[in-house]
């Protein structure tokens, strides 16, 4: 077993890699307030972001699901790797060499599988390539590039190469860079042949695919011989780390301006992508053999963040297969707040085929928004029959109704309804609207849980959230609101607390979790120890935490706002004065109660008690009058 990786090296992965810079490669974010950033969280499926970043912090939280934690935490669970894989990953990001605790540095061949099998691919992916570039063999796919109009500057952007036609030459290549042959079979690279792992891919023209991080995952194969008896194309079957259900091509290159300009392009294929990439629609994506759906929807949400002006365009062919794709979105078409819209070249071109005949702006012409998808599924369905008899009028609308009932918003949807009885010829509108209604209130297609609006940020109802760890707090009970508030500023601003913070009891906090969070301050250090080096003094709080229960509450404290726009000693002040003066109420409550229970043959227990009262009586007339200084 590898050794464990070093304290000061772990922490300087966590210095070096900011986490607004690691989330931002999953998600979209934006600005949230008080120095932090928002998004939809990638942990839950969500509505509106309630997932918050800080920076400063370098921590998240989501107020959904309750998840959160660090950098670490955050590459960890997004992308289900153990803690030392997490921290390579990084490490591997910033140029950090890692420090093994037991046994010095670790060997590669015991490093986390993930970490190994993304290795191979990048090894692969770059031997690939220069297999394009130089060898001879590989003029047949150099060809190929260059009769689509892609030169040799295109191939190394997308990073295309050739897979020789040897039966092993890639196998024999990994195992020289120190991997197994489990290694290699399990990356997908390879499969077992009769003497031992051969090549998976040979003698086609190959395409890196990389997850939203810009690791390669898996690769798509394109056969290039008439000889190959195999599928036109080829992917990597699912492994550990690629699952062609979860994965975009392209989406890497394209995350931030698909986040930027809140629109994505669906096209059918990797040449598609490159000829819209270049074409300067630079938010081209495209699935790996399989069709668009629901996990491929919950990435592009996350990038255009449910913003109800999103545009999201899908380029099918213009053939009987394109059509079927473009009705099979239509399918999972209301998991979207984003509007949805088809795009098919008049000459039925797809954008790779378009841009070599007609030239870039042509591309760039074809994506612009044009038939709604909708519309485009319900001019489909209709086609079908006969519209001149009233049988088939009636057929078209048994279909193409329900498919109408599935639009969550009452006014797209009954326009959309008048819309049908145009396109079926059914000159009684009202009947169409009342066919459709009549199908959302039997539950014909319509899935209650929001009310999303075509061309405007959707109003949702509040969905049910998780249960927060721990008792509930009720923060309109005003006791609770100011042990939150105080707390909050101990971990985010522990420089307007500090010293006097470290002089309360975890009993002056009534709530439990929240006596929980003020001892583990204390297990950590205290307060005072935050002024030197917040991130790190976090990080000792959160460690310190006995649970996760206590844990997440810890980093929601931290990211969550402190309730003044303005936070400086005043504000901090009024917080530590608030939460002592209760506490020294509850304290005289308990000795008044002390007192009419001492017996009057104990003088001397009697006297103590009064004495007590006394000096608290005084104590919490000072803080009344001056405040912070009495503390």
């Amino acid at each position: 077993m590898a050794g464990r990786i070093n304290d000061e090296d772990v922490k300087a992965v966590r210095d070096a890699v900011p986490i607004d810079a690691v989330v931002s490669e999953y998600l979209q974010l934006r600005n949230a307030g008080g120095g932090n950033l928002k998004g939809l969280c990638p942990f839950h499926d969500e509505k509106s972001p309630s997932f918050q970043v800080s920076p400063s912090k370098g921590l998240f939280h989501c107020f959904g699901c309750q998840e959160g934690g660090d950098t670490i935490t955050f590459v960890m669970k997004v992308d289900h790797l153990t803690f030392s894989e997490a921290v390579e990953r990084l490490a591997g990001q910033a140029g950090i060499t890692l420090r093994y605790e037991e046994g010095g540095y670790n060997p590669s061949h015991q490093r986390g599988e993930r970490i190994r099998l993304v290795e191979a691919h990048k090894i692969a992916a770059e031997w690939y390539a220069e297999q394009l570039a130089t060898a001879p063999e590989a003029e047949t796919g150099r060809v190929f590039l260059a009769e689509r109009g892609f030169d040799q500057a295109a191939a190394v952007h997308f990073g295309v190469g050739y897979s020789p036609q040897g039966w092993d030459h890639l196998t024999r290549y990994l195992r020289g860079k120190g991997f197994t042959d489990k290694e290699i079979l399990l990356s997908g690279i390879a499969q077992e042949g009769r003497r031992g792992p051969i090549d998976r891919f040979r003698g086609r023209l190959m395409w890196p695919i990389r997850d939203i991080g810009g690791d390669v995952v898996g690769f798509g194969a394109r056969k290039l011989y008439e000889a190959d008896s195999g599928p036109k194309y080829l992917n990597t079957p699912d492994t550990a780390i690629y699952r062609k259900s979860q994965v975009l091509y392209g989406i890497d290159l394209a995350k931030k301006d698909i986040a930027k300009a809140s629109r994505a392009v669906v096209v059918e294929g990797y040449t598609d992508v490159m000829a819209c990439h270049l074409a300067g629609v630079t938010t081209a994506i495209a699935t790996c053999g399989t069709a668009f759906g629901g996990d491929h929807i919950k990435i592009l949400r996350r990038l255009l963040m449910d913003n109800g002006s999103a545009r999201v365009i899908f380029t099918f062919d213009g053939d009987s297969a394109g059509q079927k794709a473009a009705l099979r979105a239509f399918e999972d078409d209301q998991k979207f707040a984003a509007e949805t819209y088809i795009a098919i070249a008049p000459d039925g071109m797809d954008p790779c085929d378009l841009r070599l005949a007609k030239g870039d702006d042509a591309v760039s012409d074809l994506v612009q928004p044009r038939t709604p998808l909708f519309e485009f599924a319900l001019r489909q369905i209709v086609r079908r029959y006969a519209l001149d008899t009233p049988g088939g009028r009636g057929a078209a609308l048994d279909e193409a109704a329900p498919v109408v009932a599935k639009i969550k918003d009452h006014s797209v949807r009954r326009e959309v309804a008048v819309q049908l009885a145009g396109l079926v010829g059914i000159v009684d509108q009202e009947f169409v609207v009342d066919r459709v209604g009549h199908l959302v209130r039997r539950g014909g297609g319509f899935v209650p849980g929001g009310n999303r609006s075509r061309g405007r940020r959707p109003e949702l109802e509040p969905a049910a959230r998780p249960a927060a760890p721990g008792p509930s707090l009720t923060l309109r009970n005003p006791v609770y609101a100011t042990e939150r508030e105080l707390l909050k500023l101990a971990l985010q601003r522990p420089e307007l607390v500090s010293p006097a913070f470290d002089a309360y009891g975890a009993d002056e906090f009534t709530a439990a979790p929240y006596a929980a969070v003020r001892q583990a301050i204390l297990d950590a250090g205290g307060a005072e120890a935050g002024q030197h080096d917040p991130q790190e003094y976090l990080v000792r709080v959160r460690d310190a935490a006995p649970d996760d229960t206590v844990r997440a509450m810890v980093t929601e404290l931290a990211v969550e706002a402190i309730m003044r726009k303005t936070v400086d000693e005043h504000y901090a002040g009024v917080q530590l004065v608030a939460v002592r003066r209760r506490a020294v109420a509850r304290r005289l409550t308990e000795l008044q109660s002390l007192l009419t229970r001492v017996s009057q043959d104990d003088p001397a227990q009697q006297a103590s008690v009064a004495n007590e009262m006394m000096i608290l009586t005084r104590y919490d007339r000072a803080l009344q009058d001056t405040g912070p200084d009495a503390l």
